[in-house]
């Protein structure tokens, strides 16, 4: 875990829905969460074996759907061009962080909203946009 993530999603967990849209395995996000004790966290979430994957939209519009959160109040935070193009498809906000997968420029030209380089900024830009 990248230090501070823990204690973000606690604080967002206690006034946001948060889910995960990934392109792990059932199995392997359960077996991730449970290592990292971050389960509670989340309200919902979809996996590549279980949905059409990334970048295609589905995922995050079952989520969207299964929350009932309007699309407008949505953003997609992620760490690869496919998160950025997911969220486009689903006409969702995008907030790319750079500290993850794929490098800054490759997110940049996704069109995110912005792209953050820490957990901290992270944070801050969370409690100044969203």
């Amino acid at each position: 875990m990248f230090p501070g993530i823990q204690g973000l999603l606690k604080s967002l967990s206690q006034t946001r829905l948060l889910a995960i849209a990934t392109g792990k395995s059932r199995r392997g996000l359960e077996r991730a969460l449970q290592a990292t004790g971050l389960k509670a966290y989340f309200s919902a979430s979809r996996c590549a074996d279980e949905s059409t994957p990334k970048p295609q939209p589905t995922m995050l519009l079952e989520i969207i759907d299964e929350l009932k959160i309007p699309v407008p109040e949505s953003l997609m935070i992620g760490d690869t061009s496919h998160d950025m193009e997911m969220a486009r498809g689903a006409g969702v906000d995008a907030l790319a962080v750079t500290y993850g997968a794929h490098p800054e420029p490759a997110l940049r030209a996704c069109g995110p909203r912005a792209c953050v380089a820490s957990v901290g900024e992270l944070r801050r830009w969370l409690e100044r946009n969203a």
